[in-house]
């Protein structure tokens, strides 16, 4: 079965970084699709980044574009996020997702497998 496991989240003060880690395993995701979303309380959850696994295309959200770098290591068989001058607004629980398909539009929250979550903070 497919597990994802979140890593790197916590505390940082505005304009820090921090790197996020999804570890992916139970099948070969060459030709599947990832996803970062975040959920903040209160709010709806949102995509942050997606990208594909197999020529590593990437997609960002307006909110992030230029801060965040997603990627992936197919030896590792992990996806990154590279959060860079963090903002207050940026505070959330970050959700690593995996889809089988090979392509997902920005806007297509329907993944067949999400992670637990890591929660980073960022304080002004």
């Amino acid at each position: 079965q497919v597990q994802l496991v979140e890593s790197g989240g916590g505390l940082v003060q505005a304009g820090g970084s921090l790197r996020l880690s999804c570890a992916a395993s139970g099948r070969t995701f060459s030709s599947y699709t990832m996803g970062w979303f975040r959920q903040a309380p209160g709010k709806e959850r949102e995509v942050v980044a997606v990208i594909t696994w197999s020529d590593a295309i990437t997609r960002y959200a307006d909110s992030v574009q230029g801060r965040f770098t997603i990627s992936r290591d197919s030896a590792k068989n992990t996806v990154y996020l590279q959060m860079n001058s963090l903002e207050p607004e940026d505070t959330a629980v970050y959700y690593c997702a995996a889809d089988r398909s090979p392509f997902k539009r920005l806007s297509d929250y329907e993944y067949d497998y999400w992670g637990q979550g890591t929660q980073v903070t960022v304080s002004s």
